[in-house]
């Protein structure tokens, strides 16, 4: 039998770091989403595709919950259930200085394209925070 010869090109990298955060590598900002849907099937989906958009998403199954953290933590943009709209918007309106934008999730959860719009679309027309 013969043996193959491996030839290299190129310098050796063995050494160089692969993958993962480099030390160069600068933080991005991640605006935080509030996902509030009694439906898990609506808030899991909402949180998935958003995750993967690298959103940072903070999920809440009812109005109540979100309206407790929601000075403490002032999200950028809010995404709600049909069910929970009119609760969540009443909620946002009692606290004063929120500007925060409440986008309808899609009824149907195979609505990514329209969901990931909407969002971007509330963002950019969302005034500057400092």
């Amino acid at each position: 039998m013969s043996e193959r010869v491996h030839q290299k090109r190129g310098p050796d990298r063995r050494k160089q770091a692969r993958g993962g955060r480099r030390p160069t590598d600068r933080w991005g900002y991640a605006p935080l989403v509030f996902v509030v849907d009694s439906r898990p099937t609506g808030r899991d989906a909402c949180e998935a595709i958003l995750a993967k958009l690298r959103f940072a998403v903070a999920p809440f199954d009812s109005v109540a919950q979100a309206a407790k953290v929601l000075n403490a933590l002032r999200p950028d943009i809010i995404l709600v259930g049909t069910v929970d709209e009119r609760a969540l918007k009443d909620a946002v309106a009692g606290n004063p200085g929120s500007a925060t934008p409440v986008v309808v999730i899609p009824e149907h959860d195979t609505e990514a394209v329209a969901l990931i719009e909407a969002v971007r679309t509330a963002l950019r027309a969302a005034p500057v925070r400092r």
